[in-house]
């Protein structure tokens, strides 16, 4: 069974831009499904379409399993069934055993930037890069399936 453990930050923009950075990777995604219980979301990342599915939030921890799918697959399944499409780049930033994804977020999410770690465990102690502001774990806001339905532009 897949379980996700993640904690997400917002990051601090001035501290981000003077920040030497890997290249980043676009990536392209949209919700197919939406429920209390459930998500179902496609992506496009790294040539690759992804298909992934995740379970309600009971803190910083949720089921998901994620498939790797046909790249025309995940292409048809965003245009023809997807709500709103959501456009960021990912930088990919390792911290020892642990990495960073950074999410710059483009589109009517524009101006947004999360930074996410994945734990091995809910009490897992990690260091806290300065580029780190304020933790919005718990803040459904900066989910991606809220992001589709409520842009970071319209708050």
């Amino acid at each position: 069974m897949g379980v996700e453990i993640e904690r997400k930050f917002l990051v601090k923009p001035l501290e981000w831009e003077t920040l030497t950075k890997p290249n980043p990777n676009y990536l392209k995604q949209a919700f197919i499904a939406e429920e209390d219980l459930k998500v179902v979301r496609v992506r496009i990342y790294n040539g690759k379409g992804l298909l992934t599915i995740k379970g309600k939030s009971e803190g910083i921890k949720r089921l998901e399993f994620e498939y790797e799918i046909p790249l025309e697959d995940a292409q048809s399944l965003i245009k023809d069934l997807g709500g709103p499409v959501i456009e960021k780049d990912r930088y990919v930033i390792p911290q020892g055993d642990l990495k960073w994804e950074i999410d710059v977020f483009y589109g009517d999410n524009e101006g947004l930037i999360v930074a996410e770690i994945e734990l091995d465990s809910e009490s897992a102690q990690f260091e806290k890069p300065n580029w780190l502001g304020e933790e919005v774990s718990d803040d459904p806001r900066f989910f991606n399936s809220s992001l589709q339905k409520h842009p970071f532009k319209a708050w």
